[in-house]
């Protein structure tokens, strides 16, 4: 009976370690008043996802901002399972909820979605909409290992997974070497692309010479936005600007950084060099281009 017992007990330990590797926070919906008072480090608190990619892990920040979860993922030596964590009091992460991924990492990946297996490269992308599956997300060599960023929104009707390349998006070129805002913004995972319940997301990349990304700024209050940041060189920074356009905060950033705008906040940046970020809203919308324009000259 005793040895009977001390495998069980090993049994329902080792079992609890292979899903022990998710790391989640929860996070508050702020009133733009309150905003106003915070000093650099409450900022940075209530905003900055400062840690995304940790060796085997999964990482997320829930947000009360339209309950997005914003997430990293980072499978070194093994498959790292989405687990559906206790907030979303749910059997399975996909249960009620859309996902958008990005492969952001050096290395090929795959994400394992119920029955089927898609891989990812570079700064390709995967749409999987609502579904009672397991996804478990893995790096093709553990020496080049694949690192997946993504974010969920709450979703209230299924619609079907896709796959997505650069040569798949909407390319759309703004700005201008002159102006410091060179950039490709490629529509990956938008509604003129394919359906979603009210997931958006894209890539802007700033063409070299270029740093300012979302200048004129803008609000858009029916929809909140988070900001993931990378290809930023080492030893660089970001300067991301957020806030009621006519009190504007700041929040220095750093490579694979992410930051929660919420709805009435402007949302852009400026680098030390130029750098690539991944733009995923969600809302009351799918309309891209609704969105209150904020005049340069008239920022504070």
């Amino acid at each position: 009976m005793f040895i009977r017992e001390k495998i069980y007990t090993f049994v329902v330990l080792f079992k609890k370690s292979l899903y022990m590797k998710t790391i989640y926070e929860l996070r508050y919906a702020s009133h733009p008043a309150d905003a106003k008072s915070y000093d650099t480090s409450r900022l940075r608190k209530e905003y900055l996802i400062e840690t995304l990619f940790t060796a085997d892990e999964v990482r997320m920040v829930y947000s009360m901002y339209d309950r997005l979860i914003v997430g990293g993922a980072f499978p070194v030596s093994g498959k790292l399972r989405l687990e559906a964590i206790d907030p979303i009091k749910a059997p399975v992460f996909l249960h009620r909820r859309e996902l958008g991924i990005y492969n952001v990492g050096a290395g090929a990946g795959r994400v394992y979605a119920g029955s089927q297996i898609v891989e990812l490269d570079y700064k390709e992308a995967l749409y999987l909409g609502a579904g009672d599956r397991e996804v478990f997300f893995e790096s093709k060599e553990a020496a080049n290992p694949a690192k997946f960023y993504f974010c969920s929104a709450v979703a209230h009707k299924t619609f079907p997974d896709r796959k997505m390349s650069k040569q798949d998006a909407i390319v759309i070129e703004m700005g201008s070497l002159e102006t410091s805002n060179h950039r490709s913004i490629n529509k990956m995972l938008t509604r003129e692309v394919l359906e979603t319940c009210q997931l958006q997301m894209g890539m802007t990349e700033l063409h070299p010479g270029s740093v300012w990304n979302t200048m004129p700024a803008h609000v858009h209050s029916r929809r909140m936005e988070a900001y993931f940041y990378f290809e930023l060189p080492e030893g660089q920074s970001i300067c991301h600007l957020m806030g009621e356009p006519q009190e504007t905060r700041l929040i220095w950033m750093r490579n694979e950084q992410a930051v929660l705008s919420p709805e009435w906040s402007i949302h852009s940046a400026a680098g030390t060099a130029n750098y690539t970020f991944i733009w995923g809203m969600a809302g009351e919308n799918l309309d891209y281009s609704d969105q209150d324009i904020c005049k340069i000259t008239e920022l504070r």
